[in-house]
């Protein structure tokens, strides 16, 4: 099914959520050397090759613990669950946990070091997630989660207190008034939308290389269904109204926070007009057109860990060619149609369907917002990341 091979998806541990509380938890099993412990920073994790298949390096804590040391509130352990018996989420009546291992992450600082030995590495998840086994995708996306959320929210909102981790690592704690905070979570809704001739609506956008196409994405906003968030980003972002959405899947996006909730929409239009800010272009493409620019890189799609591609390849019905630039996505590199040019970002190409003249290379898009095109987003943040 498509919602259980998303890459990110993927998980088989039990994480144990009752055990959390118990204090000396995290000190016995930092204690046992059957434990087993992933280093994690920032959006990478430490992988080593097993023959041809990639799996996380895991240690034990000691080795963990002098491999990289731990010496601020940035660097911590959490807790991430045992090998779940059943594989199925939760722990039912009657059901016996194995003795072990239990699995704990490592923060480690960006920037700070790591003794690694040899054949072992740091890699970014977005980059192999689809690589790692069910296990190790799962554990690896929650330890990047947990990790961002540390870093990015050490003081308590309230008074401004730097809080304290608790929980076996899942709550900060704040000294001073003694109010709890727990890991966030955005939603942001991710859509394929056809039109009545079985087209796919992609989209460039301002912070991309021209010619990184993806899907359609955004923030649920507050008091918001994510069906009125579909349509209302997709009208907003390329004037095209949609009517019926069909649920396909979710996926965590630990980059830094985001759960991606991916959907098939029906176009009730077809005419494009970018919005400016976020757009640079938007066009329809049927499935040999698609094929084909992606075969000659004129196209570079989103790479294999993402939501968005498995919704293209869920439209497109298998598997599209490997992009010619290997997942450049997370790394910033240029698609080969573009390395021959200037390195300076092309003028924007008109927004028009696939089937028509190409527009002069001097035409500006045809958007809504003249002149308030804003500065682009990182790379990393929120959905312009994640497609």
């Amino acid at each position: 099914m498509f919602a259980s091979d998303l890459p990110l998806s993927r998980t088989v541990t039990d994480r144990a959520a009752d055990l959390r509380g118990d204090e000396d938890l995290l000190p016995a099993l930092l204690d046992d050397a059957s434990t087993r412990v992933l280093l994690v920073s920032g959006g990478r994790v430490v992988t080593r090759r097993r023959g041809r298949r990639l799996a996380l390096a895991l240690y034990t804590p000691q080795e963990a613990a002098l491999r990289a040391p731990s010496s601020s509130l940035a660097e911590r352990w959490a807790f991430l669950g045992y090998d779940d018996a059943d594989r199925v989420p939760g722990v039912a009546p009657g059901e016996i946990r194995p003795e072990g291992p239990a699995y704990l992450a490592h923060h480690v600082p960006e920037g700070g070091t790591a003794a690694l030995p040899a054949g072992d590495e740091w890699t970014a998840l977005r980059e192999v997630g689809g690589e790692l086994s069910a296990r190790d995708a799962g554990l690896a996306t929650a330890a990047v989660a947990l990790y961002e959320w540390h870093v990015r929210y050490p003081r308590c909102p309230r008074c401004g207190a730097e809080t304290q981790p608790v929980s076996s690592g899942w709550v900060r704690r704040c000294p001073v008034d003694g109010s709890d905070h727990y890991p966030r979570t955005d939603p942001a809704v991710i859509m394929a939308v056809v039109d009545d001739d079985d087209r796919l609506l992609l989209a460039n956008s301002a912070a991309w290389p021209t010619h990184r196409f993806s899907t359609l994405a955004g923030f649920v906003e507050p008091g918001e269904s994510v069906e009125h968030a579909i349509r209302r980003e997709a009208r907003e972002e390329t004037a095209v109204v949609v009517g019926e959405v069909e649920y396909r899947g979710s996926q965590p996006w630990p980059f830094p926070a985001s759960l991606m909730l991916g959907f098939r929409a029906r176009a009730l239009s077809t005419e494009i007009t970018v919005d400016g800010d976020e757009l640079r272009a938007a066009r329809w493409f049927d499935r040999e057109t698609l094929r084909a620019e992606v075969e000659s890189g004129s196209v570079v799609l989103p790479p294999g860990t993402s939501i968005a591609r498995a919704l293209i390849e869920d439209w497109y019905g298998g598997e599209l060619p490997t992009d010619p630039l290997r997942d450049g996505w997370s790394r910033g590199a240029v698609p080969p149609a573009e390395q021959a040019a200037s390195p300076a970002p092309a003028a924007p190409a008109e927004a028009v369907p696939v089937d028509a003249e190409p527009a002069p290379a001097a035409q500006p898009p045809a958007t809504r917002r003249q002149g308030r095109r804003a500065a682009p987003a990182p790379v990393d943040e929120g959905p312009l990341g994640t497609r």
